[in-house]
């Protein structure tokens, strides 16, 4: 299955709860961690709702 690369690159202080949590969910812990997500919609939808918030790398189809 197809994969991409999410790095969390701006802190989420300032923003609201339900952001924050969408971090977390993510698998992210600390500024400047990356995480390998399956391309699936769920993933894709949070990661559209802080995309402010990271950086998306494409990857390989697996």
């Amino acid at each position: 299955m197809a994969t991409f690369q999410v790095t969390w690159r701006k802190s989420a202080i300032g923003y609201k709860q339900d952001q924050k949590d969408t971090i977390k969910k993510l698998g992210l812990r600390r500024l400047n961690q990356s995480v390998t997500l399956e391309d699936t919609p769920a993933h894709r939808g949070m990661v559209h709702k802080v995309s402010h918030l990271v950086d998306v790398t494409e990857g390989d189809a697996k």
